[in-house]
C-alpha cells in the first residue's frame, strides 16, 4: 500500500506491496513480495491534495474498454484520442493502463517523467491538464516504476492484484464522465480481471468495448476471436475501429490505401456491430505522440477521424 513519509521531511515515499497467497512455480523467479519504491522531492510550489476522495468507481459515470486481437494495431493511439477528443468536448475524462508489461500511454500523454503521490484516501492520478482545469486523469503502473526500463516479470495472480488495486481500490478517480481503459492485445488475465471487476463494482457503469482492428486479413482474424471473447463475457460491444485504413502524405495530405481497405466495416457488418469509423496513418499524429509536449493544443490530419468517434462514443 502506499505511504507517505512525515510530511516534514523532504521526501514523499511510495510502496506498492502486490502479492498473491500462491505464485505456481515462480519462486524461483520472483519472491512472493515485490516493492515499487518513488520517491520525488517537496518543492515549496508544490501542492499536495487533500481532497477526500474516495478510491474505486463511485465517481465514474461510463466505462470504455479498447480491445484488439492483436499487438501493433494502433489501440493505444486510438484509446488516447479518444480520451482527449472526449476531454475536448469538456468532459471529464480518464485514462487506465492495465497494459502492465508495456505501458503506452504515459508517453503517448507527455506524461513519461511524472509520478503519483498520496491524497487523503488513496493515491491521486496525474493529470495531463493540471495547467488547465484538472479534467484529464490518466494512471498507469509506470508511473510507480522505479526504472521505466526494466521489464514488468509478472505471473496472472500478481497481474490481476495490481490491475484490482489500480482500478477500484487504490487510484482516486474522483468525478469522471468517462474512464477509458486500455488494455494489451488478446484476451489475457488482465482483460479477465477489468471485466470481473467493473461487472462486480460498477456494472451499471460499464459501456462497452471499443475493438481496433487493421485492414488486414490477419488483424480480421483476431478481431472476430475478440468478438467471441466479448460475448463469452458479457462485455458489450460499442463497435468496431478500423486503424491505418490508408496513408497520409505529409506534404500534400493525399491518402494512399498502403494496405486493402473496408476489412473492418465489412467486418462490423457480418456481425451487426456498429463501424465507429476508419482512421488512415498520420505522420504529423505520430509526431506528436512521441514528443513529451502539452496534448491539449496539438491537432493532426485525422483530428476530424478522432472526433467523429468521440461523437459516436457520447451518442451510445
Amino acid at each position: 500500500m502506499p505511504t507517505i513519509n512525515n510530511m516534514f521531511l523532504d521526501k514523499i515515499l511510495f510502496t506498492i506491496q502486490c502479492s498473491a497467497n500462491t505464485f505456481p512455480r515462480d519462486n524461483f523467479h520472483l519472491t512472493t513480495q515485490m516493492n515499487l519504491v518513488s520517491t520525488t522531492a517537496l518543492t515549496p510550489d508544490m501542492k499536495i491534495d487533500t481532497i477526500d476522495v474516495k478510491p474505486g468507481l463511485a465517481g465514474v459515470k461510463s466505462i470504455v474498454l479498447v480491445l484488439s486481437g492483436k499487438g501493433g494495431v494502433g489501440k493505444s493511439t486510438v484509446a488516447t484520442q479518444l480520451a482527449v477528443n472526449l476531454w475536448k468536448k469538456g468532459l471529464k475524462v480518464g485514462i487506465l493502463d492495465v497494459d502492465l508489461c508495456g505501458p503506452s500511454i504515459p508517453r503517448m500523454m507527455g506524461l513519461e517523467d511524472e509520478e503519483v503521490y498520496q491524497g487523503v484516501q488513496g493515491w491521486m492520478p496525474v493529470y495531463a491538464d493540471k495547467l488547465h482545469d484538472k479534467r484529464m486523469a490518466v494512471m498507469s503502473l509506470s508511473f510507480v516504476m522505479p526504472d521505466k526500463n526494466v521489464a514488468v516479470i509478472w505471473r496472472g495472480p500478481r497481474k490481476t492484484g495490481m490491475i484490482e488495486q489500480l482500478l477500484n481500490k487504490l487510484v482516486c478517480w474522483g468525478e469522471l464522465d468517462y474512464l477509458i481503459i486500455d488494455t494489451p492485445p488478446g484476451t489475457s488475465d488482465e482483460h479477465l480481471t477489468c471485466i470481473e471487476v467493473i461487472q462486480q463494482e460498477a456494472a451499471s457503469k460499464l459501456t462497452g468495448a471499443v475493438l481496433v482492428t487493421t485492414p488486414q486479413r490477419i488483424s480480421l482474424c483476431d478481431v472476430r476471436r475478440e468478438i467471441t471473447f466479448c460475448q463469452q463475457t458479457n462485455l458489450p460491444i460499442i463497435g468496431i475501429v478500423e486503424n491505418m485504413s490508408g496513408y497520409l502524405c505529409p506534404h500534400c495530405t493525399e491518402c494512399t490505401r498502403i494496405f486493402s481497405q473496408g476489412g473492418g466495416e465489412q467486418l462490423a457488418k457480418d456481425k451487426s456491430l456498429p463501424f465507429l469509423g476508419r482512421v488512415s496513418i498520420d505522420p504529423k499524429l505520430t509526431a506528436i505522440l512521441d514528443s513529451k509536449s502539452d496534448f491539449s493544443h496539438k491537432a493532426s490530419y485525422v483530428s476530424a477521424d478522432f472526433e467523429k468517434l468521440a461523437d459516436n462514443i457520447t451518442q451510445n
